[in-house]
């Protein structure tokens, strides 16, 4: 699993690469930390190379909305393929994301 993080202007562009699964959710959280810093940004959670994601990685997403939210930052997840919007159907993450 690997992270990439850019902002660009008004954005914070978070890239997720690989399976973001329980044994990546440990190194995953550290890397998103400049993420929970972002003050009146809108953050993007790019999930274009994103293979799969476990109850760990929704708890990542989950940490990131709601210290955004303490931030004045709007989340929006994008690029998501169709076995991750079956995991946001199902536990209910799509009403909780902006998804684009």
């Amino acid at each position: 699993m690997k992270t990439e993080i850019v902002e660009s202007g008004n954005q914070v562009i978070a890239k997720f690469i690989g399976r973001l699964d329980t044994a990546a959710a440990v190194q995953t959280s550290e890397d998103v930390k400049p993420l929970l810093e972002a003050e009146q940004k809108e953050i993007v959670l790019d999930c274009t190379e994103l293979e799969y994601i476990s109850s760990s990685g929704l708890r990542i997403f989950l940490a990131i909305r709601k210290e955004a939210a303490t931030h004045g930052s709007k989340v929006v997840v994008s690029n998501i393929n169709a076995d991750i919007r079956q995991v946001f159907m199902m536990t209910g993450f799509v009403s909780l994301f902006e998804i684009r």
